[in-house]
């Protein structure tokens, strides 16, 4: 089917090609004013000023869309999820409210490890309705494009059992979705004091399945003090790769301890979090490939420093904005309260949180060729707002709801 939008008010991040974008090229966002966009099977055509479009589009198809007074852009490429699991965390919500720490909570039977035994207690299918409820959720919320982790099963058939969800999930949603294996989450109780054996489960017993079922795009590890060593971290990256696996990272989000350097040694597709960078850090990262994702839901849900993004953009990095939506610390994958958090608590341009959410998203999950941008050839994943008197009034009014309506592969998203 062919489809044509038309007195687009501006279409928003238009673009020849897509760039992973850093430094002050975060800030530049193309925009066409009073614009049209041509679609034709679900892929993006054309585009222009409306005065080209009897130039560009002769013979106007049936279909017409008329889009006044509303800003058109990409939709949200949400590049870390947890979002198949099996039920939500609010009593430890309390707990934290009444001062309890991470580690008290964990003491207490909760945390990862309580979604992990709750997840294990739950059928496939349920979770598959789970996760599809989530899904058509932020799909009507905007987002377009998403990664999903497993490692809340923690055991062979527990994570087989997630990336078997999120494999349905590829199949059955016009989504983009990539996944994550997540083995390396957390030791689970019975490994508490034989760490190596449980590294070895996830070499010798999941990885060799995954790779056979091709359950995974990526794979991850959370290197932090108390979970995976930078070396542990190592040896499962080195492991995956044999399978064709890259890593996607969880590095610095409480403490430094080499995670940044060694996933870069690593050729990390990303690295996700930082809520604690120190100056190497920054810099490291700066010079290399590897896109830095920062959660600010997380920090803000935890109460924790927010990421450095000021200082990770003005030292040249490539970042990239995601939800981490996942029962324990971020349960809300609403990426446009994502990007107003950006611009309200890490001082980042709404121009730049919108290009991080996007265009960089896009990269951090390595579907840049298919969506991020108004971009021929790429994927009708299309944003349409409200009446809004500007593209700043996204993420300043961050309270109300803007989304008009959603395209997803040149389809309207209905309920």
């Amino acid at each position: 089917m062919t489809t044509l939008i038309i007195n687009i008010k501006q279409l928003i991040n238009v673009r020849a090609k897509n760039e992973l974008l850093r430094g002050n090229a975060l800030a530049e966002l193309p925009v066409i004013e009073n614009a049209f966009l041509l679609i034709e099977d679900e892929v993006i055509a054309d585009y222009g000023n409306m005065y080209e479009l009897e130039i560009k589009v002769p013979q106007l198809p049936k279909h017409i869309i008329k889009a006044d007074e509303q800003f058109v852009l990409p939709a949200w490429c949400d590049s870390h999820t947890h979002l198949v699991f099996a039920g939500s965390r609010e009593n430890e919500f309390v707990d934290k409210i009444n001062g309890l720490s991470y580690a008290e909570i964990a003491a207490k039977g909760g945390g990862i490890l309580h979604s992990a035994q709750k997840l294990n207690d739950t059928s496939e299918d349920e979770l598959f309705n789970l996760a599809w409820q989530r899904l058509s959720e932020l799909s009507k919320l905007g987002t377009g494009a998403i990664e999903i982790k497993s490692g809340y099963g923690l055991s062979v058939a527990g994570e087989l059992k997630m990336l078997r969800v999120i494999k349905k999930l590829q199949e059955k949603s016009n989504l983009v979705i990539k996944s994550t294996f997540l083995g390396a989450h957390t030791f689970p109780s019975q490994f508490k004091d034989n760490h190596q054996g449980y590294i070895d489960s996830i070499i010798n017993e999941m990885l060799p399945v995954i790779a056979a079922e091709k359950l995974a795009d990526y794979i991850d590890v959370f290197c932090e003090t108390g979970f995976f060593s930078p070396e542990e971290m190592e040896a499962i990256c080195l492991a995956g790769r044999q399978y064709g696996l890259q890593p996607k990272l969880h590095i610095n989000q409480l403490n430094s301890i080499g995670g940044v350097q060694k996933a870069i040694e690593l050729k990390a597709l990303s690295v996700d979090h930082l809520e604690t960078m120190i100056d190497k850090d920054i810099a490291d990262l700066s010079k290399s490939n590897t896109i830095g994702t920062l959660l600010p839901t997380a920090a803000f849900f935890l109460r924790m420093p927010f990421q450095p993004a000021r200082k990770l953009i003005d030292a040249g990095c490539a970042i990239a904005l995601a939800s981490d939506y996942n029962p324990g610390s971020s349960p809300s994958g609403n990426m446009n309260f994502v990007v107003a958090l950006s611009c309200i608590q890490m001082k980042m341009l709404p121009k730049e949180a919108i290009n991080a959410a996007t265009v960089n998203g896009a990269f951090a999950m390595g579907v840049s060729n298919e969506t991020g941008s108004i971009c021929i050839g790429n994927k009708a994943n299309l944003i349409f707002t409200k009446p809004i008197p500007s593209l700043t009034y996204l993420p300043y009014s961050f309270g109300s709801n803007l989304i008009d309506k959603v395209m997803i592969n040149g389809e309207f998203v209905t309920n």
